[in-house]
């Protein structure tokens, strides 16, 4: 159960690690097995993180380079540290020539990421490392290396982290030893008094681009929607596109499931017209 809990533990650990200069500042890895929401909440931490860091450093009039205070970048597959550090560098657009070396991207990135103003640095598919190859190796070296001189906080989200090579050995101690771990599994539909599920589709209805949508349609289906996913967020947003876009089938409920199709129909009309969709699909 991470979506809800995730901003704020990442809130604390930024706070904790600005007064620590000289080695790496605490991280948090974000685990759990596939569609349970991991990279939704990756986003929903980093989002919310931009929108305080704007409010509270609105840029100056005429501002040609806003601060960056949030990165995002994804591991590719059977990653190098050289194919890393160049995402690193895509993410801000620096430019990386063909014939520069290792060190150099990651001096340019070090360089630039520090005059950006990045507080966060969010890595997804973490996983996909195995500090047991050579490779592999080499590329935990460089994240390692990246927690230490950059001045930002390190949030990891991967599938089931903790059952991969990546906290054995040496450097899995290290990486284990400096960050805490959230484990996203299906939401419930209750937990005390609270609807951690409510909450969550609450929010995703109030991110979609309808305009003319009334609030709490979505809500008010909670209890088929969590049927429906299992309580998986990465199978509740999956098919947040569709809903905004109008198609709706997906949540359509069968005959007898108790909820009253008009709702699901005004919703998808007004879906259909009102979203800023195009042509496309409609």
């Amino acid at each position: 159960m991470a979506e809800p809990s995730c901003p704020t533990q990442v809130r604390t650990l930024m706070i904790l690690g600005r007064h620590q200069q000289t080695t790496a500042r605490p991280s948090l890895i974000v685990t759990g097995p596939a569609a349970a929401g991991k990279t939704t909440a990756l986003l929903n931490v980093g989002r919310t993180c931009h929108l305080a860091h704007t409010r509270r450093n609105p840029p100056p009039p005429g501002s040609a380079h806003a601060a960056v205070p949030v990165a995002y970048v994804l591991v590719p597959p059977g990653a190098t540290a050289k194919t890393l550090i160049t995402e690193f560098a895509r993410y801000l657009g620096i430019p990386v020539a063909a014939r520069m070396t290792q060190t150099q991207i990651t001096e340019a990135v070090c360089h630039t990421y520090t005059q950006a103003g990045v507080q966060l640095v969010m890595i997804d598919e973490i996983h996909r490392l195995n500090p047991r190859t050579t490779t592999g190796a080499q590329t935990a070296d460089l994240l390692k290396d990246l927690s230490e001189r950059l001045p930002a906080t390190f949030v990891y989200a991967g599938i089931n982290v903790t059952d991969t090579p990546l906290f054995t050995g040496t450097r899995g101690a290290q990486l284990a030893g400096r960050a805490a771990l959230v484990d996203c599994g299906p939401l419930p539909a209750r937990h005390g008094f609270r609807e951690p599920f409510r909450d969550v589709i609450t929010d995703i209805e109030t991110a979609l681009d309808l305009q003319q949508h009334k609030p709490g349609t979505l809500p008010r289906h909670t209890q088929y929607l969590h049927q429906r996913t299992s309580g998986r967020i990465g199978s509740l947003t999956m098919n947040r596109s569709g809903i905004g876009g109008g198609s709706m089938r997906w949540l359509q409920p069968p005959v007898g499931a108790g909820i009253e199709r008009s709702s699901w129909s005004r919703a998808r009309g007004a879906g259909c017209s009102q979203s800023r969709c195009g042509d496309a699909g409609c």
